[in-house]
């Protein structure tokens, strides 16, 4: 068993090599923001990696809470992944079908539940098809279901509450959403959400930091972060609309050897809902 390349982040030249051993598992993490008519399970079924499973970010999560996708309880995430056909010893490849968005989302469920040996995929699948390496379509069979022992890492994530007593601190929040969103000049994809950010929090939105599905080199990354006004070597919470591409900052920040930055898990979908929120625009 080869080890996977320094960092967060696989490469393609690399997941073709050790693709078929038994201890490797790919994941697939479709997903899209509302309004868009496609589906997970419809992509995961028309186009996947050999072997994958298909990781659902609204159904692997707690439910109870009337916010998209919040963070599974660690039972019902180790429930959810045992069924999937993945253990405690397993090297897990997430993916995406967007090159690099909601694989990181995933990526840090698996570290907020203690699997270090989680991966994403740089260029995820446009990047796998793009050269020309193979595919699978159609129904899967079912995985045969295997034991995970989640050791829940609470310093991961982050609840509204520390998150305001951060920026009443001065602390340093990283807002991952489009400038358009953030300033408020742009609305939000969810209806009846007012777009704007947290007094306080600063913008660097992750669509800058990725090109053609690839994560920026570390030198790049350093020089982003410090434009956006936050220092990538202090604590940093990063958030976003649902606390889906926040988790590209959080992988960017461990490209750069900062491993433990938290998510905001109810970002701006619960910032901005509550009555008399606080919300600064431009």
């Amino acid at each position: 068993m080869s080890s996977p390349p320094p960092g967060p982040l696989v490469s393609t030249a690399w997941l073709a090599q050790e693709l078929g051993k038994p201890d490797l598992k790919l994941v697939d993490a479709p997903f899209y923001l509302p309004g868009d008519p496609r589906t997970p399970q419809g992509v995961y079924a028309e186009t996947r990696l050999p072997g994958a499973v298909l990781f659902d970010l609204d159904r692997v999560a707690d439910r109870s809470t009337g916010l998209p996708h919040m963070l599974a309880s660690p039972e019902d995430f180790a429930a959810a992944v045992g069924a999937l056909g993945i253990g405690d010893g397993d090297r897990v490849v997430i993916y995406d079908h967007l090159g690099l968005m909601s694989a990181a989302r995933v990526w840090w469920n698996f570290r907020v539940m203690g699997h270090d040996q989680a991966y994403v995929l740089d260029g995820g699948l446009p990047r796998w098809q793009g050269e020309g390496r193979q595919v699978e379509h159609g129904p899967a069979p079912a995985p045969a279901p295997k034991t995970f022992n989640p050791r829940f890492r609470p310093q991961l994530v982050r609840d509204i509450d520390q998150v305001e007593q951060a920026l009443r601190d001065g602390g340093q929040v990283l807002d991952a959403r489009p400038a358009g969103r953030f300033s408020g000049a742009d609305a939000e994809p969810r209806p009846g959400l007012p777009p704007g950010h947290m007094p306080g929090a600063r913008n660097l939105p992750f669509n800058t930091i990725v090109t053609d599905g690839l994560l920026a080199p570390a030198p790049e990354l350093e020089a982003r972060f410090k434009a956006a006004g936050v220092d990538p070597a202090k604590p940093i919470i990063v958030t976003c609309g649902s606390g889906v591409s926040a988790a590209v900052l959080a992988l960017a920040l461990a490209r750069l050897g900062h491993w433990n930055t938290p998510v905001y898990d109810g970002s701006w979908t619960e910032w901005a809902g509550r009555k008399g929120a606080r919300i600064a625009k431009a």
